[in-house]
């Protein structure tokens, strides 16, 4: 007999490539991990993962059982819908993500105004990069989450999830409070073909989004410093190390820095993502309610 526990961790283990990756998505231990995948190669009586490196793959078995184990979750998660919709009210466990200025300035005053209205309901919040998050809501190891995508690089969504645009989060210009262009109430984005850029780190889909925008525009960028957070960038412009663009959620304010308009005005599009099969679910209603309405709440302020 398949146990739905190590079929679960099975899932996990393909999903993230990992089993400290899936003990971290279910809660558990690697340890814990490692004896539920033993058991169920005992069931099955085949090897199901092998080393790898310094982790484990997936064996052909272990990969076939895993597809059938993702259909297994997918109509557990119909049966809990189901049930959820018939008692009429909210209850249950959501893991939720998003990524970082969305995790700072959306989710925290989304989980304390649910806490308040749904005693039941208990949501768990992490940070995610929008496309580690996109697979984890498609794998089922995420309810919800915060993605985001830019007006001229539209995020393309696998099937299987529905999506609801939350805000439109404009883009401005942030340079040292010295620099030239810090009296403009705006600037064309052409005038910055000289200027050193402070950007996201490479790879990521903001930084992309970046030099992609400005080599459209005949710039050939010269990113000479990259931070992840916001506020590191903008202590680097105050610093005058340089310009960046910046969006305006979760953005603050820092000495030394001017913010300026950019022609073209550009923006980013912020969207909640949860799996269709889920969509009924009361619990699932009401969250992306209320992210929702957290969200309208910053735009309008």
């Amino acid at each position: 007999m398949l146990h739905f526990e190590r079929l679960q961790a099975l899932h996990a283990v393909s999903t993230f490539g990992s089993v400290t990756g899936a003990a971290a998505a279910l809660h558990l231990t690697p340890s814990a991990i490692s004896q539920q995948l033993a058991k169920l190669q005992r069931d099955v009586g085949q090897r199901l993962v092998e080393p790898y490196g310094r982790g484990v793959r997936l064996t052909p078995a272990g990969s076939l059982l895993a597809r059938r184990a993702h259909a297994i979750l997918a109509e557990v998660e119909n049966a809990e819908s189901e049930l959820d919709r018939q008692r009429n009210h909210v209850i249950g466990d959501l893991e939720i993500a998003g990524f970082a200025t969305a995790a700072r300035a959306i989710l925290p005053q989304t989980v304390a105004r649910l806490r308040k209205d749904h005693e039941q309901l208990r949501l768990r919040v992490s940070e995610r990069q929008p496309d580690e998050a996109i697979r984890l809501v498609v794998a089922g190891h995420l309810d919800i989450a915060l993605v985001n995508d830019w007006m001229n690089a539209p995020l393309v969504l696998p099937d299987g999830l529905e999506r609801l645009l939350i805000m439109n989060d404009a883009v401005d210009l942030a340079v040292p409070a010295e620099h030239p262009l810090a009296q403009r109430t705006s600037v064309e984005l052409t005038e910055l073909c000289a200027e050193p850029w402070i950007t996201w780190p490479h790879g990521a889909i903001c930084h992309e989004w970046l030099t992609q925008t400005l080599r459209q525009h005949g710039l050939t960028p010269e990113v000479t410093h990259t931070a992840e957070e916001h506020q590191t960038q903008l202590a680097m412009v105050a610093a005058g190390l340089g310009i960046a663009v910046m969006p305006r959620l979760g953005r603050g304010s820092i000495a030394g820095v001017s913010i300026v308009s950019l022609k073209p005005a550009f923006s980013r599009q912020i969207y909640a993502i949860w799996r269709t099969l889920a969509s009924e679910r009361p619990a699932i209603a009401v969250t992306v309610s209320a992210i929702s309405e957290v969200a309208h709440g910053l735009t309008d302020g």
